[in-house]
């Protein structure tokens, strides 16, 4: 992931533009964005709308991965006004280029939220919590993201409907992909030679290259994502911008809701509260309000509004509407992070190779280069442990061309929260140096989390507990996951670059011998990063699931007019990177309101 932070540090680090002239960059990114919106793309940046109705047929709750989704989807029927409020504001230049993702973190297109201290994990970082990036922005944590597309496996699912756009021929021409839809899917047209010796590595170990997208899933293939001609391609710019001109949607942004109003007489809700430029707004919705504000936002919205556990309502003297087990439920992807490789040739991303101004007019200019890989991610791999099968893959890796040493520190330790001494006594002393890594990620958590309410006070970030490694076995795999990675490394297709383990080991894990599995152990709780897919905290089930928020059609038990469609629905965490399959439930959740409201609505 580092080489997001690593590739944002040099190209904002022109040669000899420093201090004051750092704005250069920007405004020929803006520039030539302009033209490229003008001359090749028509979807031009939304309208804010500044004046609203009083009344919409339905108020979308939240513009991110499923909101702009279903927002896009609802305006389809012209007789019904929507309108969808987004607590950011738009996307800019800077996350338009897909190198410059983790550049984003702790910005203000990010809720920059952090995750309680549990002693089990994120020992290396400052506090002991962990950094949770959430998007927001108009596109949501799909602008955010590194972009990786992967739908998750057949088992996770009974059906999930998938729209997209892909442009890779190769794959395009298969049963398990299209042409011509609105979200487009493309690898990077850059990559390093390390990726190619990844995929030779699986295959060495007895993986095939397949497209982990397609029937089967384990696998190695170097890394699609959700890009159009070298540029992110979010859920904002590929549902919302082409329908900016329909005029029965309305976009709000900077809109911050804080409560869905809701009569208590008759249990069903009617509007939403929310502030905008500091003062308070209401508009009402005449069919339903529909959350789609996240696995974190959702929770947080629905709690403050009445509807959650009694008992955690009742510590913040909240009337309580309906007692569900709102906020938890909470899974996420956890993964070892700073598992560092070093090599002898110049192939890796080191932020002193690259020359920033030549790099970033290739960018502009020809849509190509380094600043179009997917965050740093190059590589993608599904793998089974001895805990697993090959039939349902239990590890997940991505590999990228850079490590946490890659930058000198100028970035990556800042937005990761290491500690000094964890950075300067392990990374330091390889500053600069070639190196890649691959990082192992658990994809089917036994351990949950919960969100809750730091306050009734809606501006308060809510108290987010990710429990990793609550459950003892969860730790177990992944430290199969690292020796699997460590074996990759040795593979021929890397030791032809001179490929070894990085051996200076953490200080607070000195006492395991190097390599073993207390010591794999230690690293992953010294390092554990999300890999940003937080999902489940309201969830999805029959009616006699105690642990259910809403129905198999989304709506919230007891609620009328009240529906939840983002990722916080997903009963358990899909089997790979978490967007695609967000956007499908956009996707499936519009057509479950449109089958809802429009008796001939056919799809």
């Amino acid at each position: 992931m580092a080489i997001g932070h690593l590739l944002a540090a040099t190209a904002l680090k022109t040669v000899g533009i420093v201090g004051s002239t750092l704005w250069i960059i920007p405004l020929i990114l803006a520039s030539l964005t302009f033209i490229n919106y003008n001359q090749l793309d028509p979807e031009a940046p939304i309208i804010n709308q500044k004046t609203l109705y009083t009344e919409y047929d339905f108020v979308v709750v939240g513009g991110g991965s499923a909101g702009a989704v279903v927002a896009s989807r609802l305006s389809e029927i012209p007789d019904w006004k929507v309108l969808l409020l987004e607590a950011g504001g738009d996307e800019n230049e800077i996350s338009d280029v897909p190198s410059l993702a983790a550049y984003l973190q702790l910005s203000k297109l990010d809720w920059a939220y952090k995750t309680e201290y549990t002693g089990r994990a994120c020992l290396g970082m400052k506090n002991g919590q962990c950094n949770w990036p959430r998007g927001k922005v108009l596109g949501g944590s799909s602008v955010l993201n590194y972009m990786l597309y992967v739908r998750g496996h057949r088992n996770d699912y009974d059906h999930w409907e998938a729209l997209e756009d892909n442009r890779n021929p190769y794959l395009a021409k298969t049963p398990y992909h299209g042409t011509g839809g609105l979200l487009t899917v493309q690898e990077s047209p850059w990559r390093s030679p390390l990726v190619v010796a990844f995929v030779e590595a699986g295959m060495e170990n007895g993986y095939p290259n397949r497209d982990i997208n397609g029937a089967d899933q384990a696998g190695f293939m170097i890394a699609q994502g959700t890009i159009r001609r070298g540029q992110r391609c979010s859920t904002a710019k590929a549902f919302l911008r082409p329908v900016k001109l329909r005029k029965n949607i309305h976009t709000a942004l900077n809109a911050h809701v804080t409560k869905v109003l809701i009569n208590p007489t008759n249990m069903r809700a009617y509007g939403v509260e929310f502030f905008r430029n500091g003062h308070r707004q209401v508009v009402m919705a005449r069919k339903e309000v529909i959350l789609a504000a996240g696995a974190i936002n959702t929770p947080q919205i629905l709690m403050l509004s009445g509807i959650g556990p009694q008992k955690e309502l009742h510590k913040h003297n909240i009337p309580v509407l309906r007692n569900l087990p709102v906020g938890r439920n909470l899974q996420d992807h956890v993964g070892m992070g700073g598992l560092t490789f070093r090599i002898d040739r110049p192939v890796s991303i080191v932020q002193d190779r690259f020359q920033p101004f030549p790099m970033t007019m290739q960018y502009i200019l020809n849509e190509k280069g380094p600043m179009t890989t997917l965050g740093g991610v190059e590589g993608l791999a599904f793998v089974d442990t001895k805990y697993g099968n090959r039939s349902w893959p239990d590890i997940q890796f991505h590999m990228a061309p850079a490590s946490v040493n890659s930058d000198a520190g100028a970035r990556v330790r800042k937005v990761l929260g290491l500690t000094d001494e964890l950075y300067n006594a392990v990374y330091k002393p390889i500053a600069n140096q070639d190196v890649y890594t691959i990082m192992p990620l658990l994809l089917r958590p036994r351990s949950r989390g919960w969100v809750k309410l730091r306050s009734k006070n809606p501006f308060d970030a809510p108290i987010i507990n990710a429990n990793y490694f609550h459950h003892p076995f969860d730790i177990k795999i992944l430290v199969e996951g690292a020796k699997i990675a460590v074996k990759l490394s040795e593979a021929k297709s890397f030791k032809k670059f001179g490929s070894r383990v990085h051996l200076i080991p953490f200080p607070n894990c000195e006492k395991f011998p190097f390599g073993s599995d207390k010591y794999w152990e230690c690293h992953i709780r010294t390092i554990s990063m999300t890999i940003y897919h937080p999902v489940g905290t309201c969830k999805m089930g029959p009616d006699w699931d105690e642990e259910a928020v809403v129905d198999p059609r989304l709506r919230v038990y007891g609620i009328a007019g009240l529906r939840v469609i983002d990722a916080s629905i997903m009963p358990t965490i899909p089997s790979g990177n978490t967007n695609a399959p967000t956007i499908m439930v956009g996707e499936k959740g519009a057509d479950l309101v449109k089958e809802d409201w429009l008796t001939n609505y056919s799809k």
